[in-house]
């Protein structure tokens, strides 16, 4: 249920938390003029810190005085007097020419040039580059009364913008987030799982490490905004972070800066940060890069690199692929692959739906029965169960794990030894599988859990007797078999999994169904899961949607 919030200077109490926050766990990690917003900011007035807030929730960092209209706060101009004073906000901001075009009406840019009265029917970007071409010192930076000096308004900026996003990004752990969170938290639109937060709980040791983050976080930015990838580069460090999470947002930076080089053509570019880029998949890139780069000694050579320490599941299975093309180009002899589990198949013609439906719930439907339904799950089933079960290991409040109450799950969540420092935890869920004390267990985590964010639990899916048909015809081993495979790599497992399941509840049986309309194919992680599942005896089908009017 949606609530609605009473307290008009909600948007300040949340601020106070976060600036609360940041100076209990982080103080030690500000600069002197930061420790003095921390320290002062709840000594202001409270219009002068509900302003702040406002303007610092509000898009940019600059503002007219009459526009920033709030009842709660009342004068906007002895509230931003104080603010001034403190030196938060600059009440004689310099700006430039486009700065002025993108605050001030089409009429008051009339009335401050007179030049553009003749046209004033001209659009601004017009009347700008008039401007531009007329007057040889119209780009410098002056105050707003320098431009328009009858003006009746002031001209303010915010000075503490990047000590707001450093600290959003201190109390949050990253800049995703922002201060929507606690208003759609307090609305009842996302709830969170409460976790006990150790008052030294921390996504960030040294101020180093913030730094390092807002940078490249600022190169992302540069690179997505279009800047030229070679000058954003420039500025990536070359060396890994010692910090693996840092690591990780420079790897995969790099990564997706190789990847714009091979789409445009740029190979040797593209080579050359493939080669120093440790993400997943950058290797194989790398070998698919010397093929087009006809380097196929290198190329074989990189792949047989890869094929004796995989990364993983995804890499060995495309080495399958790649190698004996590599071995026919260079003459060597072909090598017997290994047999691989067989996928049962079948094909099934079916009337063209007279509505755009998809060909899954078509399938869903036309399978489904009394005594055997049929359901459209895909990877919500499995995911949930396993985040139900292992509710307690997932959100175990371990160092470095949780430091803000807006955690959909915990911050390391793909690390690889995520399940080892949970291994109690895991352990114990396994062990209820063996017991039979894991029905209770999902049943009342579904209950009591009810659409608390999680990283695996579909509660838009799931219900009451999906959960029961489930409980009921999964045996607890081959649930098991499944949440093993999920905890070999969380990152990559949790997707490709089955479209549809079926179940026969008075034989407590079930199937899982993978669905392929006309022209579609299975994708690699299908394939993953569809031969794991074969070497395990569980059991599932492919099967190949044709309409009756395209076979004909």
């Amino acid at each position: 249920m949606i609530r609605t919030l009473e307290n008009r200077f909600y948007y300040l109490d949340n601020f106070r938390t976060v600036v609360e926050s940041v100076r209990a766990r982080y103080r030690h990690l500000l600069s002197e003029d930061e420790q003095h917003f921390v320290d002062g900011f709840g000594a202001l007035p409270q219009a002068s810190q509900a302003l702040l807030v406002r303007m610092v929730m509000r898009k940019g960092e600059l503002f007219r005085l009459s526009k920033l209209k709030y009842d709660e706060i009342g004068c906007a101009r002895g509230a931003a007097t104080v603010l001034c004073d403190a030196g938060w906000l600059d009440a004689q901001p310099a700006i430039g020419i486009e700065q002025l075009f993108g605050l001030l009406t089409k009429v008051e840019i009339t009335d401050a040039f007179p030049l553009l009265r003749q046209n004033k029917g001209a659009r601004k970007s017009e009347q700008l580059a008039m401007l531009l071409d007329a007057c040889n010192d119209i780009d410098s930076a002056r105050p707003l009364l320098a431009w328009h000096p009858g003006i009746d308004d002031q001209l303010l900026q915010l000075r503490i913008a990047p000590l707001c996003d450093r600290m959003r990004l201190m109390f949050f752990g990253n800049l995703h987030q922002d201060w929507s969170e606690f208003v759609l938290s307090e609305l009842g639109i996302f709830k969170y799982e409460p976790v006990d937060l150790s008052p030294v709980s921390q996504g960030f040791s040294t101020r180093r490490e913030i730094d390092e983050y807002l940078h490249l976080h600022a190169c992302r930015e540069r690179f997505h905004n279009g800047e030229t990838p070679e000058t954003v580069v420039a500025d990536i460090p070359a060396a890994p972070y010692s910090n693996d999470w840092l690591e990780q947002r420079r790897s995969k930076l790099l990564f997706q800066i190789a990847q714009h080089y091979e789409r445009s053509g740029m190979l040797s570019d593209a080579l050359r940060h493939y080669a120093d880029c440790p993400w997943p998949g950058a290797r194989l890139r790398a070998v698919r890069v010397l093929e087009r780069c006809g380097q196929p000694v290198a190329a074989f050579e990189l792949a047989q690199q890869a094929e004796q320490q995989p990364e993983g599941e995804a890499e060995s299975q495309r080495l399958l692929r790649i190698m004996p093309r590599l071995r026919r180009q260079l003459g060597h002899g072909k090598i017997a692959a290994a047999s691989a589990p067989q996928i049962v198949e079948h094909a099934l013609t079916l009337p063209r739906p007279e509505q755009a439906i998809a060909v899954e719930a078509v399938l869903e439907a036309h399978l489904s029965r009394a005594d055997a339904p049929a359901v459209y799950v895909e990877n919500a089933l499995l995911n949930s169960l396993f985040g139900l079960l292992f509710w307690d290991a997932i959100f175990a409040p371990l160092p470095g794990a949780f430091f803000h109450p807006f955690q959909s799950g915990p911050a390391d969540l793909y690390s690889l030894d995520f399940r080892q420092r949970r291994a109690s935890h895991f352990d114990a869920g396994f062990a209820q599988l063996e017991s039979g004390e894991y029905r209770q267990t999902i049943l009342r985590n579904f209950s009591a859990k009810t659409h608390t964010q999680s990283p695996f639990v579909f509660w838009g899916v799931i219900d009451d007797a999906l959960l029961t048909m489930a409980l009921d015809c999964l045996p607890p081993q081959h649930l098991r078999i499944c949440f093993e495979r999920i905890l070999q790599d969380i990152r990559n497992n949790r997707s490709g999994l089955p479209d549809l399941i079926q179940f026969w509840p008075a034989e407590k049986r079930y199937r899982m169904i993978e669905v392929k309309g006309p022209g579609d194919r299975l994708q690699d992680n299908q394939i993953r899961w569809l031969h794991y599942f074969a070497e395990q005896q569980i059991p599932v089908t492919v099967c190949y949607v044709q309409w009756a009017q395209e076979a004909a």
